[in-house]
């Protein structure tokens, strides 16, 4: 049993949490089902519901209060099963605090003056506090402006990093539960933060960063709620009875990394005998709309791996540089001992430029970390309130030996649950998956970002429009998303354009102020689409449905009676390899010719979107004005000769993926595609827009060798060109490091950005085979379309139903292939020259040579 989209139900901030459920194994498929609530000491039970439905199912009893826990089971008839299964385990829904009259935290931080126009030094705040007995539960509701780390009696409160994260703070800003019972002792405890600037206060954004972006204050919000044994509660909360005091760290910043001078800091500063009271002072209090604060709706950040360093080389001048194997994201945690005063300093960097690291890719984002050492014996230590992307790191300061033992990189990323996996028998190919997995997980950092090394780090609608049918199938993230589109929709100006990146902050001159841009924009009606597809989240849809109206409705008006959206500011194909480095936008391909072909494709999935909400007036309104945007398309961008206005790999992709063209038009424009890509040698000729369409567009009109080809391509540029490179993640520029070794000059030179890794949906669905048909994979199609030479592929896919599995061979007899339908699913297989069959849930084995004896 699990609540809404979360890992546990601790802290759920809806009061009618929906339940999903997994069938007993060998359940095949669901009847019924009855669900048993234990609240307040009473035990309520649904009775029999005739349903197969087994994901987010509507909560079945009165709503939670906050703070309330209940205790959920559920039992299920399974088909021809002679009576119920077992009670499921019993899982625990605990309510956050739903109103704002549950707070009573005062934000509180350090009562100085400071420059808001310079780095400042952040703070710690700490409060002693006494328990009057034994402690049967206590919760800690806790958020921040800025950054926290919290500790009780000297230990650490949870394990997320960078909370709590970045929203569009006016309008959002979460709060996490956490269980702190094992923390607290009877009689004296202490309670205490770290602070850190962050996305509020720090310097962040382009051209040197703008400061105080949503606030001058660094202030903890915080209030711990104990329940004795007896029954009896109390209550600490910040106010102005805590204290504040300047800690360890002198400076820190997103950008800049940190500077750590541990002879100013005291291990013991958060237990209630481990702070001097001349140090610390009365905090200052500030304000905050406790209606504004949320519960989480995904998990939060973490360190989810540890890697060690593959080599050290030691310089001439007693630096060491560190290769760790891996482009990540992450920090480091090293353990030195010298002598009090002497400070270390690391450096960060993705890739290497004659021997040195290659820094000019970060522009202002200084990845500097500074650890200024005690004299009092060895320390590990590991900066707090900043993330780096880097495959290598510089150590200078420390003139004896390191080796790989002392240090160690963190990777972080928010905790998403796997659920996608991809091999096959080809190992360039094998590793450009991993590539795509890599700048996913070091790009979901909180929010979907562009890059994770350089200063920018922002949520760029386009990149993850493209790239959410890859994510989506790699790793759990609807909630992470599902978070990060309502703040797109608060983003939203009032006439419905949509921000090139959220949440906004200033990008003069380029992006502000804020203009419509086809793809970006496209966000808004595409990403909600497919999140309703791969995690069957039907509510999900209808939530973000208005933003997706108005962007369409904005577009309508753009393009007026023509239907041709073909003025304004657009971005196009974005980094078109053809483009000149300093005009990524200057690509091959009619930039309006892509904005038009969006405005269809948009209006189309917002038809859909209606249609599943059940606005059959709008689905069938928004089909038509889809329909009308094709017919404009067809006349403005297709020629009579059947080629398209912009003869570019990118506009045939456009116009076959995105359906805009007639039946008789459709061969003849996938035949040109085919041959464009063949007299470039199937060498890539696409940007942003049309890398993650131009696979597919050559599947669909019978050019499966031509796709393989491209795919399998190892010049330059080419997908399997960056791996034969040495790339460990999906680069911005198909030529971020050049043949012969130089970076492109390009002021925007990053080599971890996962949008042209979006073809990574295709090798999951031709070569591994496997599609939802239905939202949520209820309903599955096993198709698999070998080609290229590969004499094998496998992927596996846990759906929220289950586990989803395909494994083809070509042997002497055939092409075999292993598949797994989940309990609760329905399936159809089609293999290569073979009629469709039907499957019924569990495993399956089928070859191709003996169903053609069958069908014969």
């Amino acid at each position: 049993m699990s609540f809404e989209h979360l890992p546990d139900g601790l802290g759920i901030g809806v009061p009618t949490p929906r339940l999903t459920w997994m069938l007993p194994p060998d359940a095949c498929s669901q009847e019924a089902y009855e669900l048993e609530l234990a609240r307040d000491g009473r035990t309520d039970r649904t009775g029999r519901i005739a349903s197969s439905d087994q994901l987010l199912v509507a909560w079945p009893g009165a709503p939670l209060a906050s703070r309330e826990r209940v205790t959920v089971r559920v039992r299920v008839w399974a088909t021809e099963a002679g009576g119920p299964s077992g009670w499921s385990e019993p899982s625990v829904v605990e309510a956050g605090l739903f109103d704002a009259a549950d707070w009573h935290a005062l934000p509180v931080g350090a009562d100085r003056d400071e420059d808001p126009a310079a780095d400042r030094r952040p703070t710690r705040v700490r409060k002693d506090f006494e328990l009057h007995g034994p402690v049967a539960r206590a919760r800690l509701y806790i958020t921040a402006h800025g950054l926290y780390e919290a500790e009780i009696n000297g230990r650490r409160v949870g394990d997320e990093a960078l909370a709590p994260g970045w929203t569009v703070y006016p309008h959002r800003l979460r709060y996490r539960t956490h269980d702190v019972t094992g923390l607290l002792a009877e009689g004296a405890n202490t309670i205490g933060a770290w602070l850190g600037d962050g996305w509020y206060r720090g310097k962040y954004g382009f051209d040197g960063g703008t400061r105080n972006i949503y606030g001058t204050d660094q202030s903890l919000i915080a209030q711990l709620e104990v329940t004795y044994e007896d029954g009896t509660t109390a209550s600490v909360a910040t106010d102005r009875t805590w204290s504040a005091a300047p800690g360890p760290i002198l400076t820190s910043g997103l950008y800049e990394g940190e500077t750590f001078d541990a002879r100013l800091h005291d291990p013991g500063w958060a237990t209630p005998s481990g702070a001097g009271a001349e140090e610390w002072t009365p905090v200052r209090t500030g304000r905050r709309d406790f209606g504004t604060l949320v519960a989480p709706t995904g998990p939060p950040v973490r360190c989810t791996q540890e890697v060690v360093p593959v080599t050290v080389t030691r310089t001439g001048d007693n630096r060491h540089l560190l290769d760790f194997g891996q482009n990540l994201v992450g920090r480091l945690r090293v353990t030195l001992d010298g002598a009090a005063g002497t400070a270390v300093t690391f450096r960060h960097a993705e890739v290497l430029e004659e021997g040195e690291l290659a820094t000019r890719p970060l522009r202002e984002a200084y990845a500097t970390d500074t650890l200024v050492l005690s004299g009092q014996g060895p320390l590990t230590w590991e900066p707090r309130f900043t993330l780096h992307g880097f495959r290598y790191a510089e150590v200078s300061g420390w003139t004896d030996d390191v080796t790989a033992d002392m240090v160690t990189a963190r990777v972080y990323h928010t905790d998403m649950r796997r659920t996608g996996w991809f091999e096959c028998s080809d190992p360039l190919v094998n590793r450009l998956h991993e590539n795509v997995v890599w700048s996913m997980r070091g790009n979901f950092v909180d929010i979907p970002t562009d890059c994770p090394q350089r200063d920018e780090r922002l949520g760029w609608t386009g990149d993850i429009q493209v790239f959410a049918p890859t994510a989506s199938y790699l790793y759990d993230c609807v909630g992470m998303l599902d978070s990060w589109l309502t703040d797109v929709g608060l983003e939203q100006l009032p006439d419905g354009t949509i921000p090139w990146y959220v949440p906004v902050i200033p990008g003069e001159p380029m992006w502000t102020p804020i203009h419509p841009g086809a793809a970006w924009g496209d966000v808004a009606t595409l990403t909600p689409w497919t999140l309703y597809q791969r995690f069957g989240d039907l509510d999900l849809l209808r939530r973000h449905y208005p933003m997706a109206k108005k962007w369409v409705d904005l577009v309508e008006g753009l393009a007026g009676p023509t239907r041709l959206w073909d003025t304004g500011f657009q971005l196009g194909d974005w980094l078109d390899p053809a483009a000149p480095p300093d005009d990524p936008a200057a690509g091959r391909t009619d930039r309006y010719l892509v904005a038009t072909a969006y405005f269809a494709y948009s209006a189309r999935h917002l038809a859909l979107m209606a249609a599943a909400s059940g606005s059959g007036a709008d689905a069938e309104r928004y089909g038509e004005l889809a329909d009308e945007v094709a017919d404009a398309f067809r006349h403005r961008y297709v020629l009579a000769s059947g080629r398209m206005t912009s003869d570019s790999p990118t506009a045939y992709a456009v116009a076959l993926a995105f359906d805009l063209l007639t039946p008789s038009q459709r061969q003849p424009a996938g035949d040109r595609l085919a041959q464009l890509v063949s007299e470039d040698d199937a060498c890539i000729a696409t940007g942003f827009v049309g890398t993650p369409l131009i696979c597919d567009a050559l599947t669909d009109t019978g050019h499966l060798d031509v796709a393989y080809r491209l795919l399998l391509q190892t010049q330059c540029p080419s997908w399997l060109y960056t791996v034969t490179m040495g790339a460990t993640t999906i680069w911005e520029r198909w030529d971020s490091l050049r043949p012969d070794g130089t970076l492109n000059p390009g002021g925007m030179t990053s080599f971890n950005h996962y949008a042209l890794g979006a073809v990574a949906d295709w090798l999951h669905r031709v070569v591994g085979g496997v599609t939802a048909i239905e939202p949520g994979y209820r309903k599955i199609a096993f198709h698999p379309r070998p080609g290229g030479g590969m004499t094998w592929a496998r992927t596996r896919h846990e759906t929220p139903y289950g586990t989803v599995s395909l494994s083809w061979e070509q042997t002497a007899n055939g092409l075999t292939a292993s598949m797994v339908v989940p309990d609760g699913c329905e399936a159809t297989a089609q293999l290569p020259g073979c009629p469709p069959i039907t499957l019924t849930p569990g495993a399956h084995v089928l070859n191709t040579a003996e169903l053609a004896t069958k069908a014969v």
